[in-house]
């Protein structure tokens, strides 16, 4: 069933900022990966080999987070990262393609199709996070504080990682120390801190029930049964206001649903994304 087609691994140059990138061209309909909230591209190493069987699969590290760049000048709104999928879009010339986002990639993936619509064939987002609303402003102010950083890196950093893997799993007998290691080594580096407030201050908030009534990009939402991230409810809800969406859950899964139900997703995605 995987594809043994060797990914590219390298850095590109979007919007000033270098992105780190793992991709497979091919003579096949392109899917571009978007990963969620302190994580990287590694959030789909188990769901890659097998996309590659049907499709062109680009995965990225968002700017502050993975090997890519955590810039003091990017702007960290869901706006400018949904500009990024469009620059990459536009970087390997793929006029269209299939939008894939996990928790707060699904989020951004919205944004991309709200921004664009006719470059957004259709939307895959698994346990997306929805209906958060910006940040308060007393945390935004107080986010320019001298060592409100350090704070963010107490609070978010190596030494969290195998608690948050256990919040994110259903299954803990399927964490691996491989995980541990690549899930935490992005954590380590100096500014991802810095990154991550810049992110704080951006972030506009989720979009609003009367914006997702407008996308109308058919969109497959795919979550576990057990996620104590971002509850099944959301998905309930998003598959109410998304005018042209179905919902999928998966019984003893957690958040981090591309580790826990690969294959299981790539089923659906192949029918979801070959129904006419």
């Amino acid at each position: 069933m995987k594809n043994n087609m060797e990914y590219t691994k390298t850095f590109i140059r979007l919007l000033d900022t270098n992105i780190y990138c793992e991709y497979v061209i091919q003579d096949k309909p392109p899917i571009i990966l978007i990963h969620g909230f302190v994580a990287s591209s590694y959030t789909f190493h188990r769901l890659k080999p097998l996309l590659a069987n049907n499709f062109s699969v680009i995965a990225i590290d968002l700017p502050g987070f993975g090997k890519s760049e955590k810039s003091t000048s990017f702007i960290y709104s869901f706006n400018n990262y949904a500009h990024l999928v469009l620059e990459c879009l536009h970087y390997f010339s793929i006029k269209e393609a299939y939008i894939a986002g996990h928790s707060m990639g699904g989020q951004i993936a919205l944004y991309t199709a709200k921004r664009a619509p006719n470059r957004v064939k259709r939307l895959i987002l698994f346990s997306s996070s929805g209906y958060l609303p910006r940040a308060r402003s007393l945390l935004i102010y107080c986010s320019y504080l001298p060592f409100f950083h350090l704070l963010a890196k107490q609070k978010i950093g190596p030494q969290t990682v195998i608690q948050n893997l256990k919040n994110v799993f259903y299954d803990h007998s399927l964490i691996t120390n491989d995980q541990i290691e690549e899930y935490g080594r992005p954590l380590q580096d100096k500014n991802f801190s810095k990154a991550l407030v810049r992110l704080l201050r951006h972030r506009e908030g989720d979009l609003r029930s009367e914006e997702l009534q407008k996308i109308h990009t058919p969109t497959l939402l795919l979550w576990g049964e057990e996620d104590r991230v971002v509850p099944l409810t959301i998905g309930k809800k998003l598959v109410k206001d998304l005018p042209n969406a179905r919902l999928i859950s998966y019984e003893r899964a957690g958040h981090l649903i591309t580790e826990e139900k690969p294959l299981e997703l790539y089923h659906q995605i192949r029918l979801f994304t070959s129904d006419k």
